[in-house]
């Protein structure tokens, strides 16, 4: 028996023949370095490389070769589709860095434009004012105490040593809930709940339901029945202090108003305290703070006129006292082993002159203009 032909090659594969392999692979390679983009580059991907590209159905002909020609045929045939798809690579490589800085190009943000058409709002600043001031408080160790804008009379006046008589529980000066509360001077027939013409209340409020000592800020919403003008309002802030201890005297009161005004203010302003008369103190006395624009400077000299305390030296922040015996009495307290002190002002008043507000209705009517300079502390 004679052995294999093996040098017989029953088939010519057109596809196989090196000339070919060449052409489809410089074909390719032109093919792909002229793709423009990524999508012209897969159109060439599937023409060159895919399965039914001319070296793919050439490498599908290896199998009709002779053993000995296979390997020959299938170096070509593999370098080639390496070349090509090492190409391929390369140009996507250099596709996608294009497009992505064509994207960052067409795509920039020029920031010097308004980030926003729609401006930015603002806190309002009674409402800041008031949050600076817990601070300097609760800082000292007080707490701050809330209580019912619509208030029994009890607490708003009677356990506050107000007499029935006294002109403040008219309706001239309080809003009441329902009913006429007086008529005549005499009681009416009211409910006995009115809208709080101070925050004092709170403080009655605190000494019922706390324990001994008490240290309270006092800040809220308050009614009066005044107009609204330039320097008045029916609906305004304040923020009132009340200090029950053992031993306080008006040195207490004095040394922690001169803290509140310099956390405020600045660093070396102080106050003074002027004799005055209100039933929940005794002594009662009118606060005053050194001007902070001027510092007094502005006193007897024409030459430095002072906006802000009219040339007086003086600022008038509000009324304060030793908590009177009666009040005490009225809530349960011992006042032969307590005493305290309290104090209060307006907000508005305290904005007013420390940002040169000159019309309190521009606090009240929601304007942006106004509360936009103020920003958003908090």
């Amino acid at each position: 028996m004679s052995a294999p032909n093996k040098s017989y090659d029953p088939v010519e594969v057109e596809a196989l023949k090196p000339e070919a392999i060449d052409r489809a692979r410089d074909e390719a390679l032109a093919a792909i370095a002229a793709a423009g983009d990524l999508a012209a580059l897969r159109e060439v991907k599937i023409a060159h490389a895919g399965d039914r590209s001319p070296l793919a159905l050439a490498n599908r002909e290896i199998g009709a070769l002779p053993p000995h020609a296979k390997a020959d045929a299938g170096r070509r045939v593999g370098q080639a589709r390496g070349a090509v798809g090492q190409a391929l690579k390369t140009r996507q490589a250099e596709l996608e860095a294009e497009r992505d800085e064509r994207v960052l190009a067409e795509e920039a943000v020029d920031v010097t434009l308004p980030y926003d058409r729609v401006p930015a709002g603002a806190r309002h600043p009674l409402t800041t004012l008031m949050e600076r001031i817990e601070d300097v408080f609760t800082a000292m160790g007080y707490e701050v105490a809330e209580g019912p804008e619509a208030e029994a009379e009890w607490f708003n006046f009677d356990a506050l040593n107000i007499s029935a008589d006294h002109p403040a529980r008219s309706e001239s000066d309080t809003f009441f809930v329902a009913g006429t509360g007086r008529q005549g001077g005499e009681p009416g027939e009211g409910s006995g709940v009115v809208l709080r013409t101070h925050t004092s209340p709170v403080q009655i409020r605190s000494l019922l339901g706390r324990e001994l000592p008490v240290y309270v800020i006092c800040p809220g919403r308050v009614y009066r029945t005044d107009e609204l003008d330039a320097t008045h309002t029916p609906v305004f802030h304040q923020v009132e202090l009340l200090a029950v201890d053992e031993g306080l005297t008006m040195a207490d009161l004095k040394g922690t108003m001169d803290h509140m005004v310099q956390s405020l203010f600045g660093e070396g302003l102080r106050t003074r305290l002027r004799p005055s008369f209100f039933p929940f103190t005794e002594p009662s006395a009118e606060m005053d703070m050194v001007c902070y624009a001027c510092r007094g400077a502005s006193v007897g000299n024409p030459d430095r006129p002072c906006r802000t305390c009219s040339s007086e030296g003086w600022i008038e922040l509000g009324g304060c006292g030793m908590v009177n015996p009666r009040v005490l009495t009225a809530c349960g307290v011992d006042p032969e082993k307590y005493s305290g002190f309290a104090f209060g002002f307006g907000i508005e008043r305290m904005l007013m002159f420390r940002h040169n507000v000159e019309d309190m209705r521009d606090m009240v009517e929601a304007d942006v203009r106004f509360t936009r300079p103020f920003g958003m502390e908090i």
